[in-house]
């Protein structure tokens, strides 16, 4: 992948097939590392498939006989000195961490974040989405079930919903990054 933010959303689609209810997303920059953590409340792994998820010949897919978003996620903190963790319970959840080493030429840029929460948001409303941004000691925090309380009966997949929301995005994120280069 050319961006974290297209491994992030992979890894958030996985949770949505996994059918979680409640994905966080917490991407933290905090001196010379960047951790993200996707938490999801779906179906979660048994310990025989969580032993080999990060190998591409394994999926669940039934299209096609190779999974690379764990792998190419795992691979892209690996190769900045950083590191990668995955786990899961059946009927519980599951949680995977991939840290980067910020100032390693090899690490992808962090992309457009805005625009795949907009990827998420627009697939409806059956899935809320918590991200928390945090740049040192300043954070942003975006709550789907908040956005849903307000807007009552109008879906968060509205088009005039969804532009509201990435202005929102893309001004907190901006703001809380300070104009570093994630």
């Amino acid at each position: 992948m050319r961006e974290i933010s297209l491994n992030i959303l992979d890894i958030v689609e996985n949770s949505v097939k996994a059918e979680a209810k409640l994905v966080e997303i917490d991407i933290t920059a905090k001196g010379n590392f960047l951790t993200i953590r996707i938490i999801d409340d779906g179906r979660g792994m048994c310990p025989e498939f969580l032993a080999k998820v990060a190998d591409p010949f394994t999926t669940t897919r039934t299209t096609r006989k190779v999974g690379v978003g764990i792998p190419f996620f795992k691979e892209a903190a690996e190769v900045t000195g950083g590191s990668f963790k995955i786990t899961s319970e059946l009927g519980k959840g599951t949680t995977t961490q991939a840290v980067f080493v910020i100032d390693s030429i090899d690490r992808e840029p962090l992309g457009d974040l805005a625009d795949t929460m907009m990827t998420l948001l627009s697939n409806g409303d059956d899935i809320d989405y918590l991200l928390i941004y945090k740049v040192e000691d300043r954070e942003f925090i975006f709550d789907t079930r908040e956005l849903k309380e307000q807007l009552g009966k109008i879906s968060v997949a509205e088009p005039e919903v969804l532009q509201f929301v990435r202005e929102l995005l893309k001004e907190n994120i901006n703001y809380t990054d300070g104009g570093a280069i994630l």
